[in-house]
């Protein structure tokens, strides 16, 4: 029997029983299982009135809330299913994920430290434990927390990265390139270490390498906006202008209109001396100002010099 077919089947017995509450409980978790997560929460909601003190139903309300992106009622249910079952790791865990999306991460990291208290192996925990320290800025209990996640499990490609991009924080790129092929070993088509190997590599004036590893990039993730950037960049400063043309012009069609993107194009297309498109790019880039990273004042006075001659 499909699960769609046992969802249906469920749905008839609650309708000739609607206190049928063991059926009830296995709807929600077989539609919360297969993606229904509106449809659960009603008979979560419902078992929650019935059922006041379960820890279950408050995990799984939890796991509901967070597929719905309602990160602070999914840390309230958590935090019951806690309060009724202290010495379940796996509500602390998810409370701890919910956390750091809320960005209260000395709270993420307290849970993530009481789920190690109960399993010190627990590499997942170190990892969020990292991610945690990551995004408060404590580069370096960060990096001794995704550290502990690779003694642990050597194949999590995610601290492999995240160490790398610490080491390149530090200025260490040598370290940092050895932890993005690491990446690659366990993950061949992990796009991210090829665009910042691709960095490494323009960084020391490797040129044919970097352009490698971003074509590489592009070939894995053709939407990734800062490869082309960076990629445009390059085969521009090699006047290669047509090239670098072409690329942002792929760019554009890939990923759309693009503040960025746009300004750059501006520029190549000064280069190739067609005022008319240079104009044109340069208004396209002001009109999408909320992607352009330089400031539009700049790009603005720019357009009116240009207007002006």
């Amino acid at each position: 029997m499909s699960k769609l077919d046992k969802i249906e089947e469920l749905q008839n017995i609650l309708k000739e029983d609607a206190t049928n509450f063991p059926v009830r409980r296995q709807l929600a978790v077989l539609l919360l299982d297969t993606g229904y997560a509106e449809e659960a929460l009603q008979h979560f909601l419902y078992l929650a009135q019935i059922f006041q003190q379960d820890s279950g139903i408050y995990y799984n309300l939890g796991i509901v809330y967070e597929k719905l992106k309602q990160f602070e009622k999914a840390r309230d249910a958590y935090i019951k299913a806690i309060e009724y079952s202290p010495e379940e790791t796996d509500a602390q865990y998810n409370l701890g994920l919910v956390y750091i999306e809320l960005k209260e991460y000395d709270k993420a990291i307290y849970c993530f430290e009481k789920v190690v208290e109960t399993d010190n192996d627990d590499s997942n925990s170190y990892f969020n434990i990292g991610i945690a320290n990551f995004k408060k800025g404590d580069l370096i209990e960060a990096m001794d927390n995704f550290q502990r996640t690779v003694d642990l499990n050597d194949e999590d490609i995610y601290a492999h990265f995240y160490i790398g991009n610490i080491f390149k924080e530090f200025g260490d790129n040598e370290s940092a390139a050895d932890e993005f092929k690491k990446v690659l070993k366990i993950s061949p088509d992990y796009s991210w270490a090829y665009y910042n190997l691709g960095v490494i590599d323009f960084e020391k004036g490797d040129i044919e390498g970097a352009m490698n590893n971003l074509e590489k990039t592009l070939e894995l993730n053709p939407k990734d906006i800062e490869a082309y950037k960076i990629y445009a960049k390059i085969t521009a400063k090699e006047n290669n202008i047509e090239k670098a043309n072409d690329i942002i012009k792929t760019a554009l069609k890939n990923c759309g209109p693009n503040g960025d993107l746009l300004y750059i194009y501006a520029e190549i297309k000064k280069l190739l001396n067609d005022n008319d498109a240079y104009i044109n790019y340069l208004k396209k880039a002001l009109e999408n100002n909320d992607t352009l990273t330089i400031s539009p004042k700049t790009v603005k006075s720019e357009l009116d010099k240009l207007l002006a001659q």
